[in-house]
């Protein structure tokens, strides 16, 4: 099913799968004032979509935003508050890159009227369905999965030092999901071919903060993918090679992720 921001495929198991920043199109109005960095969308979570595309076959519903973060941030809160006290955030619309350089040919020309309308139009109907089908997951299973998939530059001077791990897992410091799960997703990190850390510079934003909650039988986990591990980072080309190695990763932390929630909740 396709809806106007959004793509969705529904599964048949608990496991939802969203994809909030591989969006890739642009309104014409608001292409029309970027700057011509911020066409090339430098701070795209590139090939994500695809390269969980296995896990519809193993039955995971999946959602995919169609429109790029720097229309509207669907993993920043409503009220544009910040995620990570003391670090740098780049807001729910964003007026720079990661980099620093300006999105807008006139700075940011982005106001509080707008702002509310790129809200509505482009941010709540992504999350109105993550809700309704976490709700209908619950209902059919007993409980709910949400596993929030991204991705990101090895290397960003402005938000973290050095190279980041491969997989960066999240869980909200453990208050997104029972903590039996989150220590099995760690220990199958940690024995894969993979660098990774939990709960380290990216511990899950607004998708698995405000959907996860353990005590009502819904789980959310975040993972932050270093792009070096299925791509070319210079020439953003997927890599068929590295991905299809990664996928044997992504297939067994989902898999463990299923599995152990499945025991929890036996």
């Amino acid at each position: 099913m396709t809806g106007a921001v959004f793509e969705f495929h529904q599964g048949s198991s608990p496991l939802l799968i969203s994809v909030p920043h591989d969006g890739r199109e642009l309104p014409d109005d608001i292409a029309a004032r970027m700057t011509p960095v911020a066409l090339t969308l430098p701070d795209t979570d590139w090939h994500v979509a695809e390269l969980y595309a296995f896990a519809r076959e193993q039955g995971a519903s999946m959602i995919t935003a169609r429109y790029s973060r720097y229309v509207v941030d669907l993993n920043r809160p409503p009220d544009d508050a910040a995620l990570y006290a003391g670090k740098p955030a780049s807001g729910i619309c964003p007026s720079k890159t990661f980099g620093g350089e300006a999105l807008y040919t006139d700075g940011n020309p982005i106001n509080g009227t707008e702002q509310d309308a790129r809200i509505n139009r482009y941010w709540r109907p992504y999350h109105a369905e993550i809700a309704a089908v976490l709700s209908q997951t619950r209902r059919k299973h007993g409980y709910a999965l949400l596993w929030d998939a991204h991705s990101i530059a090895s290397r960003v001077p402005q938000l973290f030092d050095g190279d980041l791990p491969v997989l960066n897992i999240g869980t909200n410091r453990g208050a997104s999901c029972a903590p039996t799960i989150e220590s099995e997703l760690v220990r199958y990190a940690s024995q894969s071919q993979y660098s990774s850390v939990c709960n380290g510079r990216f511990t899950g934003g607004y998708i698995t903060r405000y959907f996860g909650k353990p005590k009502q039988k819904m789980h959310a986990v975040q993972l932050e993918l270093s792009q070096r591990s299925y791509m070319n980072e210079t020439t953003l080309r997927y890599n068929r090679e590295r991905s299809a190695r990664l996928q044997r990763g992504l297939r067994g932390l989902l898999d463990t992720y299923i599995r152990a929630a499945e025991t929890l909740h036996a």
